[in-house]
């Protein structure tokens, strides 16, 4: 399937060939819902509250001060500190079309100020950053290691890529200050230029975007020149080693995704995107065969990616501790980046699957319940109660035990609030013959297949509390209705209520379809069985060999102290897991006493959100 960015949708993705096509915000709004809930405190608590911070923590009064001509006196932050600039306004631009917002709305006039702050900075030749190439700071490019100069363009180009599909005609300039940054960066770093890359991968996904929204095949030309550039050594040596950049193996030879999980997970979103664009059948394979490895060997079961907490990086296979889980909520969004994409290229609906438990156990653990609070790292295993964070404080990276309103490293609550902001744009696809739902959430759908056939779905859930997903035909259609069934749904049931009466089948995991002349008013429902399981961990997994995880539909559930009555450490399962009154509950031997004990479960989202806990996933059974 093909399509032009004149007819693309408003979505983070749109590649212009492969299996599926994106539907886009413009095409599907979320309307309610356990997400619907996330969307709405992310728009009305979470924006404003990222940009208070970014303006109380210097960084993008930044911008103020290349403009003054007054730094490096007085800059604040990180070097990386402008690429969260980036993202809260890609996240503020997906969050203006998301709510329809006016011209003169409070958001758009937010974003614009923001906008003209950072236009006000970028040197004449297009060259944007507040932390190198001025009297007094390093020269530009002098440390691709760790400056972060490509990674912090990178994501300006995908907050100018969130402008453009929502916005095509606003004249605030953002897409402008992107395209002269991205010429500078073909020109500097192009085939006649510096045979360089950056030590933080992102550039390179940013760019194939760019290409693709701005019709610019240079920019997507630059993209894979990144891509293939990386695995030579071109980093200097560090003491966690070349993966870490993931520049010790070409992106074609890898075997899994290693190093620093959020680079790893990034670079391969982007080599998907050129793969995808160049029509790359043989890295496009090769990242596959990484995505599968990965996902066996290196994926927690709450989707989680990343066991060191010293490099932030993936262990080797099958190492997965679960008290040292790192699992950094940015790696988890990088994950679902590099899903989406495969996804769209080849349909197949595991990807999904691994979207879907990403979400609801990563990104959906992160915030806290106002919107104002965020975990960086996403341990499986607390051993102590947490220490709440200052609220008007800056919490070290993972340091914090409990949700912090921000870090030093304050790279996660921005990406939250943008993949929030843009969520709507992950649960529907389209192709030639009609639409795929891969994401379960209350909904309308409306989308114009390629030869012209209007669809229009209404879908009505309380997912994941309740397995039934109704999608409402609105007008009379011929098409191909598509749902995803989750692996875990083993016994799903897909019913058809029309005016020929109820037809009802077994649905297998993977696909199920329903090819037929709609009319308006038929129903299409699935039905999935959220029975409770026990999870064992693969054998290989010794750290957690012995013990199970308990799961309900697509969330994983933890035991916490809150709940248990003491330390978690004494608990051993003691008979299969039961709903009772609207809770899982767990029969639970306190060792020290030999007591058994009904233990009502949490989903491990909804972790210390009652205050500070111990807790754990994976309860032993010996």
């Amino acid at each position: 399937m093909t399509m032009s960015d004149t007819t693309a949708p408003a979505a983070p993705v749109v590649p212009t060939r492969g299996r599926l096509r994106p539907l886009g915000l413009d095409e599907v709004r979320i309307t309610g819902g356990f997400w619907g809930d996330r969307q709405a405190i992310n728009g009305e608590a979470t924006l404003a509250h990222i940009e208070s911070r970014l303006e109380s923590e210097g960084w993008l009064p930044n911008y103020d001060l290349a403009v003054a001509g007054t730094l490096p006196e007085g800059r604040r932050g990180r070097e990386f500190a402008d690429s969260e600039v980036y993202k809260y306004l890609e996240a503020l631009a997906w969050e203006i079309s998301r709510t329809d917002a006016a011209a003169d709305a409070p958001l758009e006039q937010r974003f614009r100020r923001v906008v003209t702050r950072v236009a006000a900075a970028q040197e004449p030749d297009g060259y944007l950053n507040t932390m190198f190439g001025r009297p007094g700071q390093a020269p530009r490019w002098s440390d691709l290691e760790w400056g972060h100069e490509l990674y912090c363009l990178g994501h300006l180009f995908q907050a100018a890529v969130a402008r453009h599909r929502t916005r095509p005609d606003a004249d605030d300039g953002l897409v402008e200050v992107a395209r002269r940054a991205a010429e500078l960066v073909c020109r500097e770093f192009g085939p006649a230029g510096r045979d360089a890359i950056c030590g933080h991968a992102e550039v390179e996904v940013g760019l194939a975007e760019l290409g693709r929204a701005l019709d610019e095949p240079r920019f997507i030309a630059q993209a894979a020149l990144f891509v293939e550039r990386h695995g030579h050594g071109s980093l200097r040596e560090i003491e966690w080693g070349q993966e870490y950049f993931q520049d010790d193996v070409p992106v074609r030879d890898a075997e899994a995704l290693r190093g620093h999980a959020v680079r790893a997970n990034y670079l391969a979103s982007g080599a998907t995107d050129v793969a995808v664009e160049g029509g790359d059948t043989a890295l496009l394979d090769a990242l596959r065969a990484q995505w599968d490895r990965t996902v066996e060997r290196r994926t927690y079961v709450t989707g989680g990616q990343g066991s060191h907490h010293q490099d932030e990086a993936f262990g080797d296979d099958w190492e997965l501790p679960p008290d040292r889980a790192y699992s950094e909520t940015c790696a988890g969004i990088g994950s679902i980046m590099f899903s989406w994409r495969l996804l769209l290229a080849t349909g197949e609906a595991r990807h999904a699957d691994l979207i879907e438990r990403t979400l609801f156990n990563v990104v959906a653990t992160s915030p806290a319940s106002d919107g104002r609070g965020f975990y960086y790292a996403n341990t499986l295993h607390q051993r102590v109660p947490g220490v709440p964070a200052d609220p008007d404080g800056t919490s070290k990276r993972a340091s914090s035990s409990l949700r912090a309103p921000w870090f030093e490293v304050s790279c996660c609550p921005p990406n939250v609030a943008r993949t929030f902001a843009s969520l709507a744009a992950y649960l529907a696809t389209a192709d030639d013959d009609g639409v795929q739902l891969h994401q379960y959430a209350p909904a309308s759908v409306r989308t114009t297949l390629p030869d012209g056939r209007v669809v229009a779905l209404d879908i009505e859930t309380g997912y994941p509390v309740d397995g039934s997903i109704r999608v409402t035909i609105v007008d009379d259609a011929a098409f191909t209705l598509s749902l995803r069934v989750p692996a875990w749904a083993t016994d799903a049931v897909l019913r058809v209520h029309s005016g020929d009466g109820l037809a009802e089948h077994p649905a297998a995991p993977g696909t199920v379809e329903v090819a037929r002349a709609f009319r308006a008013g038929d129903i299409v429902e699935l039905v999935l069985p959220l029975t409770v399981r026990a999870t064992a961990p693969h054998p290989m997994v010794d750290a957690v060999r012995g013990s199970v995880a308990i799961e309900r539909g697509p969330e994983v559930l933890a035991l916490e102290s809150v709940d248990f009555g003491s330390d978690i450490g004494d608990a051993v399962v003691a008979g299969d897991p039961v709903e009772s009154d609207g809770r899982v509950v767990l029969p639970v031997l306190h060792r020290s006493t030999g007591d058994v004990v009904e233990t009502p479960l949490v989903a491990y989202h909804d972790w210390a959100r009652r205050g500070p806990s111990t807790m754990r996933v994976w309860v032993p059974t010996i």
